[in-house]
């Protein structure tokens, strides 16, 4: 309001000097100009070609250049220079400055119209200002705008001469037509004031004077110029001269003086004699004047005006004086009859014969014709103030006259109903009407024509239709047509069943009548037996009004039934003139007000047969169908179900022969046939050229379109649509045509009719097959000519529709004239093409519509840049940013680049659109859709962007190139919409805002570095730029503007992708500065707790999707920067834990808030973002290596509460939708668990959720199942199908699919469920169990669902922990499960061979791996459940026999991870197993056998690699090299460098990592074996002290041989490897103690200290066990067994002697007794050092075996 007030203080001396502003030349302008060194001088010299072209002022000619040059100029500064030097391009340009001249000073009267508009309207949001600016140029105004209009109409016309070569003939009569076209906007602008102002006496005589001189616009001075296209024009300012003398007469208030008999307060009354001085006429009144009603007057329209002081005589007198010469033009008659009116009432005797006289020439001008055609002419009412004040005055004059004089000495009645009726056509007048009192004005019009009711129907209807206004007065004229109280008929005889009097004035009806010769049954009048009627003879015969109560509703319900009888007869015409008016009527007051339809459905139930009835006639009335057709349109707005199906047996629409099946058949139009519809245009409308029913059936169909009643509706108006998009679009330009304008709307309403089909929601749309109304537009527009005529339509251009508007008489802004509709058939075109193209379906081929929309032209020509020059357009804002908004869409979808096609044209395009975007008066919606061109261009068309940018480069001091804003930079305006300190100046609203930040978060997203580097160095950018983040925000339960949630989420995704891609080093500093202050002013803790509410409002019921997307895309941006900040906390200044702890809390609120109560798919899928961001956080802030210390999540609130209650919730709704939440939720719930565990164990929720996720697990597995199956029976469907194109299937079996994670969460909570109650309860309640392990044997039979598999063996792994989860797992049949389908995981597909062991890393998923779990868990089951389950454990060794034997020998040759850790399963399983000796010796003793002798040859292996490290090292660099795991490889340098020292020793230590684990995993392998062995040997204590134990039992396992066990497979294993494997164990101890900086931790190195202990231990035993059963051995020969006793006594003492001096340095225990089960240690604490005391027991078994053997 304040930029109004100021721009119209600043203009208010040119506003009120109107035309007058321009000033003639001078030759001290010129000196003054020549003196100006501010102006350049080809601008000094071309304005000087302009002066003296347009006569205007020198300065003024170089204000008018430049400001043409800033809003009009369609070039650039260089071209600017190009075109002044050269003579032809300088004249073209003078004639167009010329034209910009015409319309600025058009336009400034039209400034002052607004204000005389709106001045008083308090519904206008300037009033105040309005009111103010009227009351500063009320005191001079007049008289300068009537200085200005005689000047115009004296003005000698230029020549070539005065004014140079370009004025032409041609400019001339321009130069004319704007004469004419500014002296009407002057009147109008009179005219207006004189309506708020009273006019004095005085002014009246001078603009009658003035009028009468100039003819009332016909005596122009330069007529001779005039020629037919200016008469419009010319009738124009003799209408406005016209109403400027009846305002200035103020009929109104005589009017109301006349009525309260106080005449004397009228202006224009005389204290007595008002006529003495000059006319001495003082005849009598003449006849037919009435006397006045004394009844009280119609309220004035506009405020009171002061009453000035009474005219006098002299003026008076020179008015009749005046009045007697009019006569001669139809312009003088309204004048003369306000004038008669005037004198009639002021003095009616002494008036008399000038009264006669002038009245008399009133009608012979046929003063009411005149009056209906100039308000037709001045335009409707809908936002014209002039034509409502023009009817306005109409109306008191006409009121005033039917008043005052008999009607019938007024002229035909036809001519004053018609003014009335357009009189009535004003707003509020209608209801006017009906509240004053009867027999005032028009309501004796009104008397008039009921009195001839219902012999003549049209005179009353055509009123009453002109006086439906609203619904009150609809009401109002429903009942005064329902309660009739006379009948008139006309009889040319009397009648033999009436009764008369004498004189014949009153006749009496002896019988009953019926008035409608209808047969028996259907709708008629009665008129009843004695019923009297006023009887008055004329030419016509006897009229006779009878006093007979009616309804006219079923008096017209009549007439319709008598033209259905009548349609095929001669009398159809006749009955069509009565019928036309009620349907007229019908028509007006149902669409007025829609309750009265029921009370005339007796009328518009017929209107269909009367359709079918006329249209299928030889020479049907198109007026009367029209009408019809105009009735059903109203109808189709509120019942299009009803109006359709009662449509379809009228055969008025075009239809379909055959059904529709495909679009081929719909395009071609095979079987559709035109309807009566479509012969009526072809044989009438066109050859006729009138096309009243074609546009009445556009938007009857547009109507049912919009009405959208399901798919056979849409079906059924197939053929239409068909028949406008294939014979009415691409030709209708082409028809014959009688009147201006009718074409354009025919187009207008045809893309009105398209706009409504693409814009259909797809709830309707039809299924299968059959095409749709919407793909049927879509196809016919993108590959018909249709389309092309789309195109025609855009491609006009806006200097045609310039000129279309320039020739358009009419001064307002109205919607009825040919410019408008031009432009609102434009409009829809680009609407039109936009949807095509965002509808249309993709396809590989370019259709023509998008091969015409994207053709390159020359010279500009291609429609791209008539689009784009569309931004020149001025009158209509929406026509530029629709064009604006049709060049997004092709820039984002078209293969074609916008800067090619628009050329030469670019840059000046280009500086047009910067202008409209940095103008402060351009509406607010082209500045927006600019921007967001430009954000689409950024991505799509880089030619295009880089312009926009106009970034000048010049070298920096480095050599690098440095980047600089040119001076038609884009990134200027938007730096200036975003600053701060201009927005006091500049109003940026939030939706500008929103589209700006858009726009720089899409050169973020692109990494458009050279305007990055531009923007990141702007002094206050970063601050602009966050300001957004600093603002209070209203409670989002509250309303919210939803852009300012988008400018939100821009600045938060912009300064997300700075962190990301910007080393934190090279952030600039006041970014940081910006970021330091989010951390200080708690901005993190305000956003984070609004994102939260934003959730939860969200969520709630009544919130709806308001701005869903808005807030989905907020709640994203703040996602995006707390995953930021987990990673780069420093640089965004969010270090403290209670902080990050407080973000956390409000995630899972609004978690929560979003998944407990989902009200709709929108609330789920924010759920499921909310989601995502609440495990990130858990999963990154649970690392301790995050800078969040692990206690700040331990200590929060506990986790597992909200969440088992959200994830129970998800579980319940759509399973497709909430798929992957439901994952991100396990996924959490895994998280959590390893953050805060079960609380001490201790959880309310916890069966509850096991609960949930077994039936997860339960329902996932059946599902698995289910989809395996298919995929393995689609597999073999597939086997010898041709196709090599199949497409993939979607994999379900995922690592972070809802069955895995279940799974897993399963294992977790089963771990954490120490005692396994709640599982063992949960597993009475639903065959968990079963399921999992039917789909995990058919998982391994078809080698599928890795992941499922694995997840599945890890939980049944956990459960077999405790004896009753073990018990649970072996009774549901895990043997029958796994043991066979097992095989099907390392046999061949092909012939069963056993495939190669894995070299893959130890940690990737594999089937080996699935294996191993196997193992692992035929181990745990066997080591809890002991003799139950010692069959199913030896079914599963004897089954994977070989796999097993394979695997203990694969190790010589195979060293990998995975190998090993197969290996170390195979021998921890076995070693289980050999608890079992017995047994398995009854059932598998082949078996055993080999198993014995491969752990021999395994433990020879290992203690061989083990002792040769480099021979290992080789095997690994050679064989394995992939052994390396995946971490510790050596990452790759990103930049060479010349230095390879760091490189290589990066290698030697992954290297020596690798080697470490190789060998620890050898020596885990090595000291199960040599326990397994243990179980194979006899007891150690046994065989020394009992004499006759049973040496058969056990075999031999180690030949007799004392040598270093060797790398060859055919060399036994011997006492030798034995004594190797301990000598290996004591030289790896001694190396541990050696090293001063172990490798590995301490924990490490105290493990691996004791597993050797561990071996050592064992293998004495072993040895000890076998050198006793070889020494007692009858079959060993004497001297063997001397020799024995010879080595071990040697070999044993030397060990002993190093054990004892190794036990005095301490020693770390064995972990036999925690890890392995031994029978001669006892259980001690791993790690532990041990006295040499503690291993007395052992050592002197030692020693007493060496005492032994030395006997």
């Amino acid at each position: 309001m304040a930029q109004i007030e100021a721009e119209l203080e600043r203009n208010g001396d040119r506003l009120l000097r109107g035309l007058s502003y321009y000033k003639p030349p001078s030759s001290s302008s010129a000196d003054k100009l020549k003196a100006n060194k501010d102006v350049a001088q080809p601008l000094k010299d071309f304005g000087l070609r302009i002066s003296k072209l347009l006569g205007l002022d020198e300065q003024q000619s170089v204000e008018l250049l430049q400001c043409y040059l800033q809003e009009d100029y369609r070039g650039t500064r260089d071209t600017l220079k190009t075109v002044l030097q050269d003579e032809r391009q300088s004249q073209a340009l003078l004639l167009k400055i010329a034209d910009f001249y015409y319309e600025e000073r058009v336009c400034l009267l039209r400034c002052v119209l607004l204000l005389l508009t709106y001045f008083q309207d308090e519904r206008h949001p300037y009033r105040a200002e309005y009111a103010s600016c009227v009351g500063k140029l009320e005191k001079d105004l007049v008289n300068n705008y009537q200085q200005q209009f005689e000047a115009l109409f004296n003005a000698e016309a230029p020549t070539w001469e005065t004014h140079g070569n370009l004025m032409t003939e041609r400019q001339v009569s321009q130069w004319f037509t704007q004469c004419l076209r500014e002296q009407a906007l002057l009147l109008e602008v009179l005219f207006l004031y004189y309506a708020y102002f009273e006019m004095p006496p005085n002014d009246l005589l001078t603009f009658t004077r003035l009028f009468k001189e100039q003819g009332f616009g016909q005596r122009q001075t330069n007529r001779h110029l005039v020629d037919k296209s200016m008469d419009g024009l010319v009738d124009r300012i003799g209408y406005f001269s016209c109403l400027i003398l009846v305002e200035g007469m103020d009929i109104d208030f005589l009017h109301k003086c006349a009525l309260e008999d106080r005449t004397e307060q009228h202006q224009l009354s005389s204290t007595h004699d008002i006529n003495k001085e000059a006319i001495s006429l003082t005849h009598t009144c003449s006849e037919g004047t009435s006397t006045f009603f004394q009844n009280k007057a119609i309220s004035l329209f506009y405020p009171a005006k002061d009453q000035n002081q009474l005219g006098s005589n002299s003026l008076t007198g020179e008015m009749d004086q005046m009045l007697l010469t009019f006569g001669d033009l139809p312009h003088h008659g309204p004048v003369l009859l306000a004038w008669v009116l005037l004198r009639h009432t002021l003095q009616p005797v002494e008036a008399g014969p000038t009264i006669r006289k002038l009245g008399h020439m009133t009608l012979q001008l046929g003063v009411f014709q005149y009056l209906t055609d100039m308000l037709q002419a001045l335009g409707n009412t809908g936002n014209n103030c002039t034509a409502s004040t023009a009817r306005m005055c109409i109306y008191g004059l006409l009121s005033f006259v039917v008043t005052s004089f008999e009607e019938d000495t007024l002229g035909s009645q036809q001519h004053l109903i018609n003014a009335a009726c357009e009189v009535l056509a004003a707003p509020s007048l209608a209801e006017l009407f009906w509240e004053s009192k009867p027999n005032v004005g028009l309501e004796m019009i009104l008397d008039s024509a009921v009195g001839v009711f219902p012999y003549k129907t049209g005179p009353l209807l055509q009123l009453l239709t002109a006086l439906l206004s609203d619904k009150s007065t609809a009401k109002r004229v429903y009942t005064f047509l329902d309660k009739m109280s006379f009948y008139t008929e006309v009889y040319k005889h009397k009648p033999n069943d009436v009764l008369s009097r004498e004189d014949e004035t009153l006749w009496r009806r002896q019988t009953p009548k019926l008035l409608y010769p209808l047969g028996a049954g259907q709708t008629n009048l009665r008129m009843p037996q004695g019923c009297f009627g006023q009887v008055c003879v004329g030419e016509q015969g006897y009229v006779v009004r009878w006093d007979y109560s009616y309804s006219s509703w079923t008096l017209f319900t009549c007439e319709i039934e008598m033209l259905l009888h009548v349609v095929s007869t001669a009398d159809v015409l006749a009955h069509c003139e009565r019928v036309k008016p009620i349907l007229d009527l019908v028509h007006k007051i149902i669409s007025t007000d829609w309750t009265v339809s029921d009370c005339l459905l007796p009328l518009t139930s017929r209107i269909y047969m009367l359709l079918q009835r006329l249209t299928s006639v030889i020479n049907p009335p198109v007026d009367v169908i029209a009408s019809c057709v105009n009735c059903l349109i109203v109808l189709a707005t509120r019942q299009p179900a009803k109006v359709w199906s009662s449509l379809q047996h009228t055969g008025f629409l075009p239809f379909a022969s055959v059904p529709l099946t495909t679009m081929a058949q719909a395009i071609s139009a095979e079987g559709m046939k035109a309807g009566n519809y479509g012969n009526l245009l072809v044989l009438i409308e066109q050859p006729r050229g009138e096309y009243g029913v074609t546009i009445a059936f556009l938007r009857l169909v547009t109507t049912l379109v919009k009405g959208q009643v399901g798919s056979t509706q849409s079906k059924g108006l197939i053929p239409c649509v068909l028949l406008v998009l294939k014979e009415m679009l691409p030709t209708y330009h082409k028809w014959r045509y009688n009147m201006h304008g009718v074409r354009e709307k025919i187009g207008c309403l045809i893309l009105e009719l398209v706009h409504a089909i693409l814009n259909l929601s797809p709830e309707g749309e039809s299924e299968g097959s059959t095409p749709s109304l919407q793909s049927l537009c879509i196809y016919s527009l993108a590959n018909t000519e249709a389309g092309q005529a789309v195109v025609n339509i855009m491609g006009v251009g806006v200097d045609t529709i310039n000129v279309v508007l320039a020739a358009q008489p009419s001064s307002s802004g109205s919607c009825e004239g040919p410019g408008q509709v031009l432009i609102q058939t434009v409009k829809l075109a680009f609407s039109v093409t936009n949807n095509v193209i965002r509808l249309k379906p993709q396809s590989d081929t370019v259709s023509p519509l998008e091969q015409a929309l994207t053709q390159h032209g020359g010279h500009g020509n291609n429609l791209i840049a008539v689009l784009a020059k569309y931004i020149y357009h001025k009158h209509d804002p929406a026509l530029p940013r629709l064009a604006v908004q049709l060049l997004k869409r092709l820039a984002s979808v078209a293969p074609m680049s916008v800067y090619a096609c628009l050329g030469s044209d670019a840059a000046a395009i280009r500086d047009a659109f910067l202008t409209r975007l940095q103008s402060k008066t351009v509406d607010l919606r082209i500045k927006v859709t600019i921007l967001e061109f430009l954000t689409v261009a950024v991505e799509t068309q880089p030619g295009l962007i880089e312009l926009f940018l106009n970034l000048e480069t010049k070298d920096g001091s480095e050599g690098a190139k440095e980047f600089s804003l040119g001076e038609w930079s884009c990134l200027a305006v938007v730096l200036e919409l975003l600053d701060c300190e201009l927005h006091g100046q500049y109003w940026c609203p939030p939706l500008l805002q929103r589209a700006a930040l858009a726009f720089l978060h899409a050169l973020w997203q692109d990494r458009r570095d050279s305007a990055l580097s531009v923007l990141r160095t702007k002094e206050k950018f970063w601050d602009n730029l966050t300001t957004p983040l600093f603002g209070t925000l209203p409670s989002p339960s509250e309303t919210t503007e939803p852009c300012v949630l988008e400018s939100c989420a821009f600045v938060m995704k912009i300064i997300g992708l700075e962190i990301y891609y910007v080393v934190s080093g090279q952030l600039e500093g006041s970014l940081k500065a910006v970021l330091q202050r989010l951390s200080s002013q708690r901005r993190y803790e305000f956003w984070s707790q609004y994102v939260r509410e934003l959730v939860c409002a969200a969520c709630e019921e009544d919130a709806g999707v308001r701005s869903l997307l808005e807030s989905q895309m907020l709640i994203s941006a703040w996602r995006t920067l707390l995953i930021l900040s987990t990673s780069h906390s420093d640089v965004m200044q969010l270090k403290e834990d209670s902080v990050r702890l407080k973000l956390f809390m409000d995630v899972l609120e609004g978690t929560k808030a979003a998944l407990l109560m989902p009200q709709s798919v929108a609330c789920l899928r924010l759920g499921s973002m909310m989601a995502t961001l609440l495990l990130i956080l858990l999963k990154q802030w649970k690392s301790p290596s995050c800078c969040l210390s692990l206690s700040v999540l331990v200590s929060a609130p506990a986790l597992l509460p909200p969440l088992s209650l959200m994830l129970e919730n998800v579980l319940q709704a759509d399973q497709q939708l909430m798929e992957r939440t439901k994952a991100k939720l396990f996924s959490s719930l895994i998280s959590a668990l390893h953050i805060q565990g079960l609380n001490g164990g201790e959880i309310t929720q916890l069966p509850q959720l096991l609960l949930c996720v077994c039936e997860t697990v339960q329902d996932e597995a059946l599902a698995l199942m289910d989809s395996t199956r298919h995929m393995t029976q689609k597999v073999d469907v597939q086997e010898d199908s041709m196709e090599t194109d199949t497409p993939r299937s979607v994999q379900k079996d995922q690592r972070d699919s809802v069955c895995v994670l279940a799974l897993h969460l399963s294992k977790e909570l089963c771990r954490a469920d120490e005692d396994g109650e709640q599982w063992l309860q949960v597993m009475r309640k639903l065959p968990v169990l079963p399921s999992i392990l039917s789909a995990l044997e058919l998982s391994l039979r078809s080698k599928q669902n890795l992941y499922f598999t694995e997840a599945a063996l890890h939980l049944l792994l956990t459960l077999a922990r405790t004896p009753q989860g073990a018990a649970a797992v072996a009774g549901a049949g895990v043997i029958q499960s796994i043991c066979l389908p097992l095989l099907s995981v390392y046999e061949g597909p092909a012939n069963g061979t056993t495939q190669a062991f894995s070299r893959k890393p130890l940690d990737a998923p594999c089937w080996p791996g699935v294996y191993r779990l196997c193992l692992s868990l035929m181990e745990s089951l066997l080591k809890t459940l002991r003799y139950n389950f010692i069959n199913e454990a030896l079914d599963f060794v004897g089954v994977h026999q070989e796999r097993i034997l394979q695997c203990l020998s694969a190790v010589r040759t195979v060293q990998s991870l995975a190998c090993l850790d197969e290996a170390d399963h195979t021998v921890g399983f076995l070693l289980q197993l050999s608890s079992f000796c017995k047994e398995w010796q009854f059932h598998l003793p082949q078996l055993l056998r080999d198993v014995q002798v491969n752990l021999c040859y395994l433990c020879q292996t290992c203690t061989y690699l083990l002792h040769s490290k480099k021979m290992l090292h080789h095997y690994l660099q050679a064989k394995n090299g992939d052994t390396l795991p995946q971490g510790s490889r050596p990452q790759r340098v990103p930049q060479a460098t010349s230095k390879e020292q760091p490189v290589s020793g990066d290698r030697e230590e992954a290297e020596s990592k690798a080697l470490q684990a190789v060998q620890c995993s050898l020596l885990k392998i090595l000291s199960k074996t040599l326990a397994t062995l243990q179980h194979f040997t006899p007891d150690c204590c046994q065989i020394l002290l009992d004499q006759s134990m049973d040496l058969a039992e056990y075999r031999t396992l180690f030949v007799l041989s004392f040598t270093t066990p060797a790398f060859d497979s055919d060399v036994a294993p011997s006492f030798g490897t034995l004594l190797a494997t301990i000598n290996v164990a004591l030289s790896m101890l001694g190396e541990i103690e050696k090293k001063k900086e172990p490798v590995v931790s301490s924990e490490e190195t105290q493990a691996l200290k004791s597993l050797l202990m561990f071996s050592m231990e064992n293998c004495f035993y072993v040895l000890i066990s076998q050198a006793m059963r070889c020494l007692k051995d009858p079959a060993v020969l004497p001297r063997d067994k001397q020799r024995v006793k010879q080595e071990l006594s040697s070999e044993l003492s030397t060990l002993l002697t190093t054990l004892f001096r190794f036990f005095r340095r301490g020693s770390p225990s064995s972990p036999a007794s925690g890890l392995l089960p031994s029978p001669q240690t006892k259980p001690t604490t791993p790690g532990a050092k041990v006295t040499q005391e503690g291993q007395e027991p052992f050592m002197q078994l030692v020693q007493a075996f060496v005492r032994h053997v030395q006997r």
